[in-house]
Formats: C-alpha cells, sequence, structure tokens
C-alpha cells in the first residue's frame, strides 16, 4: 500500500477538495437555477437532519480508526487492524439500520411540527437509504487514512460529486412538475446515488489489496475484540460528543429560525426563502476555503498520534503550528475577496446579490472557522476529544441562545442568524486554542499574530485598489476574473514575504523538488 508524508497526504486530499468543491459549486448552481431560492430552502432545512442521524450512526469511529489503525500499522500489527475493522463494521451496521428506520419513522413529525413545513417531508424520506451507505463508507475512509494512504478517499470523493452532479439536474427536471418538494426529493435523490458510487469504489480499491480478508473468522474476531472496542470507544464516544453538538445544533438550527422569525412576525414562506439564501447561498462561500483545512485536519490525525507515541513534543508544536499557518493563508484570502466583492460574486453565481450583506457581515469572522478543524483534530490525535466536545457544546448553546434571542427580534430578524452563526465560530475556535495552551503549552507566537494580521490588510489594500482601477466589473465577467488573478499573484507574492509558505515545505512537493532541494 503507498504511504504518503503529512504534506503529500494534505497535497492529495487538498487536490481533490478543490475538484469536488468546484462540482459542488456546479450542484449548488444547478439547484439554484431550477429549484430557486424556496426549493433550495427546503432542501437545506432537511440536510440538518441527515447529519444528525449520520453522526449518532458514524459514533466518531472514523477519527478512531484513522488513530489507532496508524498505531497499529506503526507496530505492523495486522491482527489488530483487522479487529479494529470488523468491529467498526458491526457497530456501523447495526446503527445504521436502527437510525434510518427511526429516521422514516419521525419524519412526519420533523416536517410539520419541528420543521413547521410539511414539504421537507418528501426530502427526508427520499435521503434516509443513505446513512447505511455512509456508515460503510466512513470505515473504509478511516481505515486508510490510519494507513496514511488518501488517495483512495480522494478518489471516491471525486466520484461522488460527479455522480451526484450527473444525476441531480436529471432528477430535479423530472419531479419539478409535480412540485419543489418533489424536486428537493429528486436532489437528494442523487445524492444516494453519488455516495453508492463512491463506497462502490473504495470496498472494490479493499478487495483489490486483499491485504486483510474481513469475513474470514469474523465472528471469532468480535469475541476477541474486547479490549480494541474499548480502545475505539476511548477516542469515538467523545468525538461522537463533538460531532452530535454540532449536528444537534445544525438540526435544531432551521427549527429555531423557523420559530424566532414566525415570533418576529415573518411568514413561513418568507423565512424559508431567507433562510435558503443565508445557508444555500452565502455558507457555501464561507465555507470553500475548509477543503484545504479539512484535509490537513485529516492528515493530521495519524500524523501528530505517531508523534505523541513517540514523546515526540517538538514535532507535536510543529505540525499544529504548520496546520494553524497553512489554514490561515488558505483562508485569508476568500475573507479578503468575499468581503470586497460580495454583490459581483453572489450576481454572477446566483443571478442575485440579495444577500450580499450576509457575506460582508459574516466573513470577516468565519476567518477563524478555517483553523478550527485543525484545532479540534489535535485535540482528538492527542487524545483530547473529551474538550473538545465541551468546547463544542459551550460554542453551540451560545449560539443557538443567541440566535434565539436576535432572530426573534423584528429589528433583526434574519440578521440575526448571522450574527449567531458568527459568535459560535469565534467562540469555538478560541476555546480550542484555549484547551490546547491548558494540556500542552501550544500558543500562536506573537510575531505568528503580527504576520497574520499584515497578510489580511496587505490584500485587502491590494484588492481595494485593484476594485478602483477595473472597472466596469459588475457587468463584464472577464474583468471580474482578470482582477481577481491580479489578486491572487499578489497574495501569492505576499505569502513567500511574509513567510506562510518555506523552501523546505515547498521541496516536499515532489513537483517542485527540483528547484527547491
Amino acid at each position: 500500500m503507498t504511504k504518503q508524508t503529512f504534506l503529500q497526504g494534505t497535497l492529495i486530499l487538498i487536490a481533490a477538495g478543490m475538484i469536488t468543491r468546484l462540482l459542488g459549486f456546479i450542484n449548488r448552481l444547478v439547484l439554484a437555477r431550477f429549484m430557486g431560492e424556496e426549493g433550495i430552502g427546503l432542501y437545506m432545512m432537511a440536510l440538518p437532519t441527515l447529519f444528525l442521524v449520520i453522526t449518532v450512526t458514524q459514533l466518531g469511529l472514523p477519527v478512531a480508526i484513522s488513530k489507532r489503525v496508524s498505531e497499529a500499522e506503526a507496530k505492523n500489527d495486522q491482527a489488530k487492524i483487522k479487529r479494529i475493522l470488523v468491529i467498526s463494521l458491526l457497530i456501523t451496521g447495526i446503527t445504521s439500520i436502527v437510525f434510518t428506520i427511526g429516521m422514516v419513522m419521525a419524519a412526519p413529525f420533523i416536517a410539520t411540527t419541528l420543521l413547521t413545513d410539511e414539504r421537507t417531508l418528501y426530502p427526508l424520506i427520499a435521503i434516509s437509504p443513505i446513512v447505511p451507505i455512509i456508515a460503510i463508507s466512513s470505515v473504509l475512509k478511516g481505515y486508510f487514512q490510519g494507513r496514511q494512504n488518501m488517495k483512495p478517499q480522494s478518489f471516491a470523493l471525486v466520484i461522488e460529486q460527479l455522480v451526484r452532479i450527473t444525476c441531480v439536474a436529471f432528477f430535479i427536471k423530472l419531479l419539478l412538475p409535480y412540485g419543489v418538494e418533489f424536486a428537493a426529493a429528486g436532489a437528494m435523490f442523487s445524492v444516494i446515488l453519488g455516495e453508492l458510487a463512491s463506497m462502490s469504489y473504495l470496498t472494490g480499491i479493499f478487495k483489490r489489496q486483499k491485504m486483510i480478508r474481513v469475513r474470514h473468522r469474523f465472528f471469532d474476531y468480535i469475541k476477541s475484540s474486547k479490549d480494541t472496542m474499548k480502545e475505539l470507544f476511548s477516542i469515538s464516544l467523545p468525538s461522537t460528543g463533538s460531532g452530535l453538538i454540532g449536528r444537534m445544533s445544525h438540526f435544531l438550527e432551521p427549527i429555531l429560525v423557523a420559530q424566532s422569525l414566525a415570533i418576529a412576525g415573518i411568514s413561513s414562506s418568507l423565512a424559508t426563502k431567507q433562510y435558503g439564501e443565508l445557508t444555500g447561498y452565502v455558507l457555501p462561500l464561507l465555507f470553500l476555503p475548509t477543503f484545504i483545512t479539512n484535509s490537513l485536519s485529516i492528515a493530521l490525525v495519524p500524523s501528530i498520534s505517531e508523534a505523541d507515541a513517540r514523546q515526540n513534543k517538538q514535532l507535536i508544536h510543529y505540525r499544529v503550528h504548520q496546520s494553524i499557518r497553512i489554514s490561515f493563508a488558505s483562508g485569508a484570502i476568500a475573507t479578503v475577496v468575499l468581503t470586497l466583492f460580495a454583490s459581483p460574486i453572489l450576481t454572477y453565481m446566483y443571478g442575485t446579490a440579495n444577500a450580499s450583506h450576509f457575506l460582508v457581515l459574516m466573513a470577516p469572522f468565519f476567518i477563524l472557522l478555517y483553523i478550527q478543524s485543525p484545532l479540534q483534530a489535535a485535540l482528538q490525535a492527542l487524545d483530547l476529544a473529551r474538550p473538545a466536545m465541551w468546547n463544542s457544546l459551550i460554542g453551540a448553546a451560545i449560539k443557538l441562545t443567541v440566535l434565539f434571542l436576535l432572530a426573534s427580534n423584528p429589528n433583526f430578524g434574519i440578521n440575526g442568524v448571522a450574527i449567531a452563526m458568527s459568535v459560535g465560530v469565534i467562540l469555538v475556535t478560541l476555546l480550542h486554542l484555549a484547551s490546547l495552551y491548558k494540556e500542552i503549552g501550544f500558543m500562536i507566537a506573537g510575531r505568528d499574530l503580527l504576520k497574520m494580521g499584515l497578510l489580511v490588510t496587505l490584500t485587502w489594500l491590494s484588492g481595494k485598489f485593484l476594485r478602483d482601477v477595473f472597472t466596469g466589473m459588475d457587468s463584464n465577467l472577464f474583468i471580474f476574473i482578470l482582477m481577481l488573478m491580479a489578486l491572487l499573484v499578489i497574495y501569492i507574492m505576499l505569502l513567500f514575504f511574509l513567510r506562510f509558505l518555506t523552501k523546505e515545505e515547498l521541496s516536499q512537493i515532489p513537483i517542485l523538488q527540483k528547484w527547491f532541494s
């Protein structure tokens, strides 16, 4: 099996993430063009329920599998790796069946009572078969991550998006004549087909390698896997707590939004439309750089786990610092671009700039989101998933409280939801940093904070200057793209000047080795 270094694995995941984000945006454009704001609202209101069920089904096992497999791989303990796979597949198989049935049975109550829009019933029912598919995929992904082979997961992500984007337009056009709720259900069904293709690919790669025969003496391994189960649950249960808190927050969010906006005197139809603009148009743009931070997080868990097992504290600090530096560099340019060019971006992508004020309000705060995921991964890799869970709980509780207080006030309305989301991001990131400082003494040096501030300030000033020079960008897409490319060139120069990118790191990229080695 091919094994990659930390940066090589990260780059493979980043490349796949870049492709899947691009395909994902195309998918969202198709959804927006065919279903409109109301259809997007129905689609987005149903998704948090799915995410909640998936989180409960997985029980945080992907992270636990990655960490424990990497430890067993270092000792060349193939029997333990098989026990990890056997017990993980058994647990996720049982829980996925139970919660799929529960999701189908609870769908009418969730749609009519909690989400206050009975049309969400059809998307909820349509998406329920995806749970066992994702459960199996997550186990296989954790296995490949633990062996520090990021290629299977990367190819699977691209395949999933390609199948989804191929099917989504067909099913929406097929079902739209029956109503926007059926079109949303069709969009959900295309997600199932994409995940099924992804799982089939991962299963095929796993079987082709023939390193571990899972079915051989399956029940014997179950009987002897008590200690393995304890090791998995010592990581997975706190990780589940963090994930469950996040998913429960996302599950409650559309419910609180609907109820709060109703208190503020906003109709159900308008509330769905406004929530669709915020979550369907704005949040995908704000989350765009997270494909880089998520890639770093996935590669960070086995890397820090290995360093921790060898008690190499210096390497642990270096990896955390490295992931924060790269994550911030990936997010700073997005923050500046989304703040300065909110209206043209939304207009070119979705045909409307109605949600531009959300971007201007939220983008400066969401810069902290881009370092949040690596921080949480570091905590989990260091067996500090419990503090991460409490941080997530505190952040979610305060976010939902602020959401209800502001959104139910007619003076804030949907803007209160945007403010609450920003408060949650800021709080959880700062709490993760505090936990790392308390446990291992890690902190971001003042010099690095100064460099971060300089990077954002100089990029923003450059963007403002280019906006004044390139007139007509609001009506000419070519001019707008040319201006963004010019800003990107300036930004890359700033990254080298401020040493956010170093010669040592670039020399680890195979294609650049002969220039930087």
